[in-house]
């Protein structure tokens, strides 16, 4: 039996996360889907706020669980028993980050496999910043995250108000 882990911050979760989710379930026996609780970037939706939404959003997906933590994925994953990272790679610029991390865990965890899943073409624009920086600026993000997510974000960014857009880190929209 293969086990895989899926890390990452999922703030939040959207469509390109629920693709390779549901790719990783076709190759490997059982996933676990790993929000990271220490990331170096400002998050929206705190660490109990991010696994709820993962756990709604892939409750009805088969032979997959949920963690939390904050340490090395590597440490997360033999405490998982699992044998392989899986990540996604969404455009070429994803690949160095990602060869990077791959080598580093090699180095760290020789045991342990990391297996990169090319996103479908549909999710290639997909990112966590892009989708909040949308929601910030009231537009419709229904066709890049689940709905309990978008309701989630719009709710999130009435509770910030003014300083909404303000807290989310820009990428090009508003341009």
């Amino acid at each position: 039996m293969t086990k895989a882990i899926y890390p990452g911050t999922f703030d939040p979760i959207h469509n390109g996360h629920i693709d390779v989710v549901n790719r990783a379930v076709r190759v490997f026996d059982e996933l676990v889907v790993a929000v990271y609780d220490r990331p170096l970037k400002s998050l929206l939706f705190n660490t109990d706020e991010r696994l709820a939404l993962v756990k709604e959003t892939l409750r009805d997906i088969p032979r997959v669980s949920f963690a939390n933590y904050d340490g090395l994925t590597v440490d997360l994953a033999r405490q998982q028993g699992a044998q392989v990272i899986v990540r996604g790679l969404r455009v070429f610029s994803d690949f160095e980050l990602e060869f990077r991390m791959a080598l580093t865990n090699k180095r760290l965890a020789p045991d342990i496999e990391v297996v990169c899943l090319i996103t479908s073409e549909e999710h290639t624009f997909l990112s966590s910043s892009t989708v909040k920086e949308v929601a910030s600026l009231g537009g419709d993000v229904a066709g890049m995250v689940p709905p309990r997510v978008a309701r989630a974000l719009k709710d999130r960014f009435t509770e910030l108000g003014d300083d909404g857009p303000n807290s989310v880190q820009v990428v090009s929209l508003r341009d």
